[in-house]
């Protein structure tokens, strides 16, 4: 056996012994998927994004771990709710993280460990006016006319 490949058998894997990692796994969430996707999204708003005060609750209703943070100095407190891909979605377990009164990011996580974050709200919110540099050309819109008999 390589000096290498026997490192790489007595190396536990990092991120079961990632402090974060150990603080989700002792809040006894049943779902091992939910806790490894909660992980990611973790990593990712704290070391990628730049987030600040990442920490982790857990959600007894749900059986989920939800993160809770800062997108900056300053900014006020949202939550974030990593879902596994595979893991089904419900109106009442939206409506349950919504309540808890801070601002949702939904976070699919899929099997890849890719992250598709969605901004969830109570209600319609109204869009955004488009921005650039949009004029309106003064276009007719031409219809065709019946010829009468």
């Amino acid at each position: 056996m390589s000096e290498a490949s026997h490192r790489a058998e007595e190396a536990p894997n990092w991120i079961l012994v990632h402090p974060a990692y150990q603080q989700m796994k002792s809040l006894e969430v049943e779902d091992s998927a939910q806790v490894h996707a909660a992980f990611l999204v973790y990593m990712d708003l704290s070391e990628v994004r730049q987030w600040k005060e990442v920490s982790c609750v857990k959600s007894p209703e749900l059986q989920v771990v939800l993160l809770e943070g800062k997108e900056k100095e300053g900014a006020p407190i949202q939550t974030v709710f990593p879902l596994p891909t595979h893991r089904p979605l419900s109106h009442q377990s939206i409506r349950h993280v919504l309540d808890r009164g801070f601002p949702m990011l939904l976070c699919a996580v899929a099997s890849d460990s890719t992250l598709v974050y969605q901004r969830m709200t109570d209600g319609l919110v109204t869009p955004d006016p488009p921005t650039g540099p949009f004029q309106d050309m003064g276009r007719r819109q031409h219809r065709k006319r019946r010829k009468q008999q």
